[in-house]
């Protein structure tokens, strides 16, 4: 990937940002409720409308629309996202901050995912139509018609209550309560990419290289790692791309069944509380974090497809 092409995805990532971020600033802004009633609330308080509205006009809440979004797009710019209306913490500082529990949660299901999903893709692929590939078939139709809310149910009331093996809320910390969020978001995902599996292993194995090296006398063994697995890697870069980036802003059903403390779990509660400023620096810190994985993506192509770097 040259300067022009970084330069250009660079730009593109710039705009998207700006778009995602107009867009969430109007509907959050049309959204009901009101920040400020909600800030009391929370504190157990109420005082009368007159001290709520000097409050929203110190806020700037009482300014147009465009106003508003303008002054916090200029405040970002410089670093700045504000402080959250709940807890009058800077933004930065609460996202940076539950930004590792969910990476380590998402890396750690996606490693989950690896280890079970490729041995079974690959198992179904050289027994084609054999009882072990219907078995495996239907072992991932069924894991990928469950949702991840249900399945995590399901481990916490077996897991956790009936065998007492693990504690039912995780704090977001320490391997006892990291493994089962992580099995939960691991098994809708090993079910899909087992899939995806099979299907690039069977379609690298009709590939005349592969005729090619049976016929020298190459082991079955030696065939699929060496060539048939190398080859069948690029479109599962992809995949493990973006399911890294819908893991990291798409955990917050799992977190929050499992009170683990991650960047879901602290959205759901923007949004409950009407944390404005906290809900618009989740998405773009979101969406910013899904359109690099993407960039890294592309560049692991042009470092692992050699047929990508002869074209440009």
């Amino acid at each position: 990937m040259n300067k022009k092409q970084m330069l250009s995805r660079f730009l593109q990532i710039f705009l998207v940002l700006i778009g995602i971020s107009f867009l969430t600033f109007i509907l959050i802004y049309m959204a009901p409720g009101d920040p400020v009633r909600a800030m009391f609330a929370a504190s157990g308080t109420m005082p009368s409308e007159a001290v709520m509205n000097e409050i929203r006009e110190e806020l700037g809440l009482n300014d147009p629309v465009l106003v508003q979004y303008f002054r916090w797009l200029g405040n970002c710019l410089k670093g700045d996202f504000g402080h959250s209306y709940s807890t009058g913490k800077p933004v930065a500082q609460l996202l940076s901050a539950r930004l590792w529990p969910t990476l380590k949660l998402s890396l750690l299901s996606l490693a989950l995912m690896m280890i079970v999903a490729v041995p079974l893709g690959m198992l179904s692929a050289v027994h084609q139509n054999k009882p072990i590939d219907f078995i495996v078939r239907g072992a991932s139709f069924v894991g990928v018609s469950m949702p991840n809310f249900w399945v995590g149910l399901l481990l916490l009331y077996f897991i956790c209550l009936k065998l007492g093996w693990l504690p039912v809320v995780s704090a977001g910390g320490g391997f006892k309560k990291i493994i089962l969020p992580a099995v939960t978001l691991a098994f809708a995902m090993a079910s899909k990419y087992t899939r995806q599996v099979r299907t690039a292993v069977l379609e690298e194995l009709h590939q005349d290289y592969v005729i090619g090296a049976r016929a020298r006398g190459a082991s079955e063994r030696e065939i699929l790692w060496k060539q048939v697995f190398p080859n069948s890697l690029l479109p599962l870069i992809t995949m493990l791309g973006l399911s890294l980036g819908s893991l990291l802003g798409g955990t917050a059903v799992v977190e929050v069944i499992f009170g683990y403390q991650g960047l879901g779990n602290l959205a759901v509660s923007a949004i409950l509380n009407y944390d404005y400023n906290l809900v618009q620096g989740y998405v773009l810190w979101v969406a910013l974090i899904y359109m690099v994985v993407n960039l890294l993506v592309d560049i692991s192509y042009y470092l692992v497809d050699p047929r990508i770097r002869a074209r440009s």
